[in-house]
């Protein structure tokens, strides 16, 4: 029997890391919001590696916190080891990446939802979802009926959700969590295009039974900076992570097994994630190569867990534990959590706008790994751009779309609605063409703003924002107007940088300009430079050394914006308009871009075509 429940006007189901910034963003804009999960001990769970950011994933993660969402914070309280990875590279790929204590912030995460004014952490299990009279109707397991005006499916890998090792296969979510499976089949009935998606996680070991002496170990770096700008604390690095190598014997094992392994005999029918495949993925995709690096990470500082990143694998559990022990250091390992694979079900995402709603399912949005990606961090991304815009639907306020060329966010949800996908997507700095304007550390400028305009970024985190800013322009103005007279103190840093001497006054900013040179060489004879934080200088430094290059990236992102500023009108007949090639008529018909600059980046749809279409929309102005 069914019963009438209480009513909300956004309900969000999933608290993986995509419901969480979605439920958090809509209860912060004012909506009363309700978010529901299969089992309340997993909200913020860390079912893969135990660390936020990485290569531009990380990007990802200062855009959320300029926006006023949550995963940065959280991140910085959990932090047990915090590296910058493509130091030796440029400014665009610098990427944070960090080892959390898994437990610590997923109850970071749970108690931030518990504290939030406007809404309502529920553990409970939406089986049905159908179009209500001025919304939508939501029923749990336990029949309780709630009325709600906007639904996010964030499901994560729970849809249909079925656990694989070997020829073993069962119903379930992650780390022994129920799966989702009645709320799958209602969502197919509703109309929903889903299709069969696949991850995998590697094994969970006993510290005290790996061998680190021979062990290549990874330290943090000197001076840890935090993810969100509203961190006060000093983030520490408490923990080390290590290296090892897998080697013939492991290739041996692995080959002799594949015959078991459900990804070769045909049990999986999901379509794996391309940039991260298992163990005996690699070993057939890449025979070449004659070894694949570990990452043994630490789970947290209070487990002995520890985690073998980059050894994902579905192999029978007697096979895993003997292509472990063929690696340095783990001779005498012991598992504690055998290695998976689960199948779950996600969606077209093409089948949604940029907003994130659904086409034909007005106030139904879809968020993270049920839009297709993989990662935390992409899913996180999407949540808040879902939740924002399911909030501004409630209250009848204009749709968000973030540009590709302002944001990560944008560019990954742009790839998603866009190109759609064919295996789980997973963001890279590559994957933009605006990378030296999008990078991490002015996250804050491009999109701060916009947070507080929204008005989920609040007061003091915008304050603190506006001040740095404040200081960065007037750091660039001293360096600009500053002149270092030669010296034999200068001429020796140069010298010894492998760049040329100066025999008159150079300005501050021309010797910042020169690829060998930077604050830290400098300091000795920068005598007025003020006492600001080393990542402000870091900031400032990076817009004066590639000021000719990112002024040349915002010539080609102006002119960009005036191909998405021309909108295309919603009941536009494609097969109106003459000299549109059948294929380009198809694609436009099916995905319905908001814009010339969306259509123009659809697979299929060439810049004849475009052309067609500028000539048509401005014959009809």
């Amino acid at each position: 029997m069914s019963y009438k429940a209480e009513s909300y006007d956004v309900a969000v189901i999933g608290a993986g890391h995509a419901g969480i910034e979605a439920a958090l963003a809509a209860a912060r804009l004012g909506c009363r919001t309700v978010i529901f999960t299969i089992n309340m001990d997993s909200v913020g769970n860390l079912p893969c590696n135990p660390a936020i950011g990485g290569t531009a994933k990380g990007h990802l993660v200062f855009e959320i916190d300029a926006l006023g969402g949550e995963m940065g914070r959280a991140a910085d309280v959990s932090t047990i080891q915090s590296r910058m990875l493509n130091r030796g590279k440029g400014p665009a790929v610098h990427s944070m990446r960090v080892q959390v204590d898994r437990k610590l912030y997923s109850e970071q995460m749970k108690h931030t939802l518990e504290k939030q004014e406007n809404l309502l952490l529920r553990q409970a299990e939406i089986t049905d979802i159908e179009r209500g009279e001025e919304g939508w109707k939501l029923t749990t397991r336990l029949g309780a009926q709630h009325d709600v005006k906007c639904v996010i499916i964030a499901t994560g890998t729970y849809l249909g959700g079925k656990i694989f090792v070997g020829d073993v296969n069962y119903e379930g979510g992650p780390d022994g969590m129920f799966a989702a499976t009645a709320l799958g089949k209602s969502l197919k009935e509703l109309g929903l295009p889903l299709r069969r998606f696949k991850t995998g996680t590697p094994a969970r070991v006993l510290r005290s039974s790996i061998d680190f002496e021979n062990l290549e170990s990874q330290s943090g770096d000197d001076e840890p900076i935090p993810f969100s700008a509203s961190t006060e604390t000093e983030i520490k690095n408490l923990a080390k992570c290590f290296v090892s190598w897998t080697n013939d014997n492991t290739k041996q094992v692995i080959t002799e097994n594949l015959p078991r392994s459900p990804l070769y005999s045909g049990m999986i029918e999901g379509i794996g994630p391309r940039y991260c495949p298992s163990i005996e993925d690699k070993i057939v995709r890449f025979p070449q190569k004659l070894r694949h690096q570990c990452f043994i990470e630490p789970c947290g500082i209070n487990t002995e867990e520890m985690y073998l990143q980059g050894i994902s694998s579905s192999l029978p559990e007697d096979a895993q534990i003997e292509l472990y022990r063929t690696m340095d250091g783990m001779s005498n390992v012991q598992i504690m959590r055998s290695a998976y694979a689960i199948e779950y079900d996600c969606v077209d995402p093409t089948a949604m706008y940029p907003t994130l709603e659904f086409k034909n399912f007005k106030g139904l949005y879809g968020a993270g790994q049920f839009n297709g990606s993989s990662g935390y961090e992409e899913a996180a991304a999407q949540g808040i751009v879902a939740g924002i815009n399911a909030a501004r639907a409630v209250k009848g306020l204009e749709q968000i779309v973030f540009p590709r060329s302002n944001s990560y966010i944008g560019t990954l949800i742009d790839d998603l609605v866009t190109k759609g996908v064919m295996d789980p997507y997973r963001m890279m700095t590559s994957r933009s063409e605006y990378r030296l304007i999008l990078r991490q550390d002015n996250a804050q400028e491009r999109l701060s703003d916009l947070g507080h305009e929204i008005g989920l970024l609040d007061d003091y985190r915008y304050n603190v924002y506006l001040n740095n800013k404040k200081l960065k322009y007037e750091e660039m103005e001293r360096a600009r107007k500053t002149v270092i007279s030669p010296s034999k103190e200068l001429n020796d840093i140069l010298v010894s940088r492998e760049t040329s001497p100066v025999e008159t006054g150079v300005h501050l900013a021309e010797l910042l300009k020169r690829p060998q040179i930077d604050y830290a060489a400098l300091e000795s004879i920068d005598t007025t430079r003020p006492n600001i934080s080393k990542r402000i200088l870091e900031q400032a430094e990076t817009e004066i050394k590639y000021e000719g290059y990112i002024k040349r990236q915002q010539a080609q992102i102006d002119e960009q914006k005036r191909l998405e500023n021309r909108t295309i009108p919603s009941d536009i007949d494609y097969d109106d308009i003459g000299g549109l090639r059948l294929e380009a008529i198809e694609k436009l018909k099916k995905l319905r871009p908001l814009n010339v600059g969306q259509a123009s980046r659809i697979s299929g749809v060439s810049p004849a075509d475009i052309s067609v279409l500028m000539i048509y929309l401005k014959s009809k102005k």
